[in-house]
């Protein structure tokens, strides 16, 4: 039996990021694949244009229906869209007492559209960091949510020790927008590591930090601790980037099943 992983995110009609390439982040991973939309969104490979959040209510029933019919052994937080929408995952997820959640705090598209507003970063970091296994920013994400500045390493190690501070277990601050490509985990013990990575000369980018925290959730899922979990994420997405054809005009998708080719 496959463990099930749930995604919790928006709908992005290009299958770049968001609920649908999710599903294939877990099936690449051996995993099933099931989820709850909390927001519509109108975007291409060329950028986001407007997002529609669902109601909390919908977002609440639609996960009490699933965790009342499959045991659900991972979560992957993504896109919320709004305050409202954070409050019921939130709630939920206190609710569950879900082990392996892994939250990417997304809050602006990388065409510059915000995606979560002030009141919905409040419920992010007071309520659902604590209940998270893994919270996965990037740089600029990090930033916003420290209030501070994250421009090397050093500065990411300090951002991932304030995370914690709210809350969050063990805080993986992802360097793919840097030039070193060097990703900062800071565990629960105050362990921190570096974990490399390889620059790929690719437009096929848009949707990497979903992948990441997926296949995070989804090692986590497969019994790997967080360390390795994250190392083995990390290397997933270059390796699905480094596989990816041309898809759209814009930053297109990685190739997250590029494993059905051998």
């Amino acid at each position: 039996m496959p463990p099930i992983v749930l995604s919790v995110a928006g709908f992005d009609p290009s299958s770049g990021a968001g609920v649908t390439a999710d599903l294939k982040t877990i099936a690449a991973h051996g995993g099933y694949g099931v989820g709850c939309i909390t927001a519509l969104t109108v975007q291409s490979t060329q950028g986001v244009s407007r997002v529609e959040p669902v109601s909390g209510s919908t977002v609440t029933e639609t996960l009490e229906k699933l965790a009342a019919d499959v045991e659900i052994a991972a979560v992957r937080v993504g896109m919320l869209g709004s305050a409202e929408v954070a409050l019921a995952v939130a709630a939920w997820l206190a609710s569950q007492k879900q082990r392996n959640v892994v939250v990417d705090p997304i809050i602006r598209a990388s065409s510059g559209e915000f995606l979560l507003e002030p009141a919905g970063l409040e419920v992010l970091t007071k309520r659902m960091f604590p209940l998270t296994a893994v919270v996965t920013p990037n740089w600029a994400e990090a930033a916003m949510l420290t209030r501070g500045e994250v421009r090397n390493l050093t500065e990411a190690a300090g951002a991932a020790e304030a995370l914690q501070q709210m809350g969050a277990r063990n805080v993986l601050i992802t360097g793919g927008h840097s030039e070193q490509n060097t990703d900062l985990l800071r565990l629960e013990s105050g362990e921190t590591h570096q974990i490399p990575g390889r620059k790929v000369a690719s437009k096929a980018t848009h949707g990497t930090g979903c992948a990441l925290a997926t296949a995070i959730a989804c090692n986590l899922a497969n019994g790997m601790d967080v360390l390795g979990a994250a190392k083995a994420a990390k290397e997933y997405v270059r390796q699905a980037i480094e596989a990816a054809y041309p898809i759209g005009k814009g930053s297109g998708p990685m190739n997250h099943l590029y494993k059905l080719k051998d």
